[in-house]
């Protein structure tokens, strides 16, 4: 084959000059370039802001891998965490995962940090053992969107939910966070917050109350520290409760309510005073409108090592106040360690009635217990009882006094202490006790006197019943008159009857020998009294104790 016919035989191929779509090998990038802006428009279109978030410390968050979540759906990752400029805490940056979560990104959302805890109240925040620790928001819409929030540092609590009441107590004892609360032993919520008062006197508590037990909740309601045993010895019985396991452990409050300001809205302006018991609690009134307290000071030099701050002041069995502050001193003049009590009572005790039976002024209250000051009124002191010889301040009126005016120092006006010198319940008892041995050691020394004249005259009469019996059993004495005879007989009748009579009341009769055993006795219980108030005195709290 000649060369012409080779070449006739092979395929001529044209060169193209334009650029071909649909036939070039870019398209397979191009098409992926497309792919790939339109997923990262997709993802940042819907990609949500990113805020940050002032906590006082990192606890346990991780970039890259904590979450936030709200309603238990995570929402956003933690992107950064770097120390704030001045060292008070750290900024933790957070990426949001939807355009979606803006709305709630307002002045009402509120972060905390979700980490295990073991507390009085049990374990909490199990999940984060798998998950890790993570931020929780909780947020409502409406608002202007914000992106700088700070952090709380203990989980919030929708009010919705429940209200927060207001504590205060002077030392905040046996309660901390999570401290449960308790109405009729029905849990109802927890204690929140606990922090020191401003003016360092006190500490504030703030609690939750869940919404269903929020109404019986009212102005007159009294909480107090709940007790892990209660002892009640009232009506001659003996009454032990122990409270369960679980509230030993985590202790609690407790509270009380009349319901006689049910559905009452004033509660959230209401400052409640945390007692340290029940009994404490009970025994105050509200402080309420109709209240009106005047301090007094009262000097003395008696003992006041069993007068404690808030010791009743009582005034016919009533308590009308407390003591507020016990200062003592040496007085060099007479070598004796003086006391300062200053107290307060509340006047409106003493507001008395007009004729037509209404109530006075309620400011005529203290007018009136000055002039009861006048008519005797005196404070004293006195024990609550023998075991533990507590004592109290008891308002008492003494007879045959000169009226004095009330003293003054630059802040208190002096309340006047009673003269007359007070006995303790043991004092008394033993007074008793010495009055009685005296009453028998008289009684047998009466029975000494009267045995020996009794011998004697029973001695006397045995004479004279002899001797007349002698003149009557005489020959000559038969032919004596009937009526002299009689008379005689009858004498001795009388005389013998006589001597049965006093010789009934002798050692060796009945009512003698029963005499005799009733004094044994008394002089037994006597002397066993006598043992039992020396240890008394030696241990007053023998009785629950013993005496080991």
């Amino acid at each position: 084959m000649s060369d012409k016919e080779i070449e006739k035989e092979i395929p001529t191929i044209e060169e193209s000059s334009g650029f071909n779509l649909l036939t070039s090998i870019w398209i397979v990038p191009f098409i992926a370039l497309i792919i790939a802006s339109w997923l990262a428009y997709q993802y940042f279109s819907q990609l949500g802001p990113e805020i940050k978030i002032v906590f006082p410390e990192n606890e346990g968050l991780v970039a890259g891998q904590s979450v936030v979540k709200f309603r238990n759906v995570p929402i956003g990752k933690v992107t950064k965490i770097v120390l704030q400029e001045n060292g008070d805490g750290v900024v933790v940056y957070v990426r949001m995962n939807e355009k979606s979560s803006k709305p709630y990104l307002n002045e009402n959302a509120k972060f905390w940090i979700v980490k295990p805890e073991v507390g009085v109240s049990g374990v909490s925040g199990l999940d984060t053992l798998i998950s890790g620790t993570y931020i929780n928001i909780y947020s409502t819409t409406g608002g202007e969107f914000q992106d700088d929030f700070v952090g709380l540092t203990q989980p919030y609590r929708d009010s919705i939910g429940g209200e927060y009441i207001h504590l205060t107590s002077p030392t905040g004892d046996k309660v901390s966070v999570g401290t449960p609360i308790y109405y009729k032993n029905i849990k109802v919520g927890q204690v929140e917050y606990i922090y020191l008062n401003q003016n360092r006197q006190s500490i504030e508590i703030i609690i939750f109350v869940n919404k269903e037990y929020i109404d019986y909740i009212d102005n007159d309601s009294k909480f107090w520290i709940k007790s892990i045993v209660s002892l009640d010895i009232s009506r001659g019985n003996l009454n032990l409760n122990l409270a369960p396991i679980h509230q030993i452990v985590q202790g609690g409050i407790e509270f009380s309510s009349s319901l006689v300001d049910k559905n009452s809205t004033s509660r959230d302006k209401e400052v409640f005073r945390l007692y340290r018991n029940q009994t404490e609690a009970e025994k105050h009134r509200r402080e309420s409108h109709d209240r009106v307290l005047k301090e007094f000071i009262l000097f003395t030099d008696k003992s006041t090592s069993n007068l404690k701050v808030d010791s009743p002041i009582r005034f016919n069995g009533f308590d009308i106040g407390s003591v507020k502050e016990i200062r003592l001193y040496y007085d060099k003049a007479i070598h004796r360690v003086q006391s300062e009590i200053i107290f307060d009572i509340d006047t409106s005790i003493f507001v008395g009635r007009d004729k037509m039976g209404r109530d006075e002024n309620i400011t005529l209250g203290v007018k009136n217990l000055y002039s009861a000051i006048k008519d005797g009124l005196r404070a004293k002191l006195d024990t609550l009882d023998p075991i533990t010889q507590m004592q109290f301040i008891d308002l008492v009126f003494e007879q045959n006094l000169t009226k004095i005016d009330i003293n003054s120092t630059q802040s208190y006006d002096i309340f006047p202490l009673s003269q007359k010198e007070q006995e303790s319940i043991m004092q008394k008892v033993s007074k008793i006790i010495d009055s009685t041995d005296k009453l028998l050691l008289s009684s047998d020394k009466l029975i000494n006197d009267i045995n020996k004249p009794t011998v004697d005259m029973l001695k006397d009469i045995d004479t004279l019943i002899v001797n007349i019996n002698k003149i009557v059993d005489k020959k000559s004495f038969r032919d004596m008159p009937d009526e002299i005879n009689k008379t005689l007989k009858e004498l001795t009748k009388t005389l013998k009857t006589t001597k049965r009579v006093i010789r009934g009341y002798s050692s060796k009769s009945l009512t003698g020998r029963q005499l005799s055993e009733t004094l044994r006795v008394i002089s037994k219980t006597t002397i066993e009294m006598k043992d039992f108030l020396k240890m008394l005195n030696r241990k007053p709290n023998a009785l629950i104790f013993g005496d080991k």
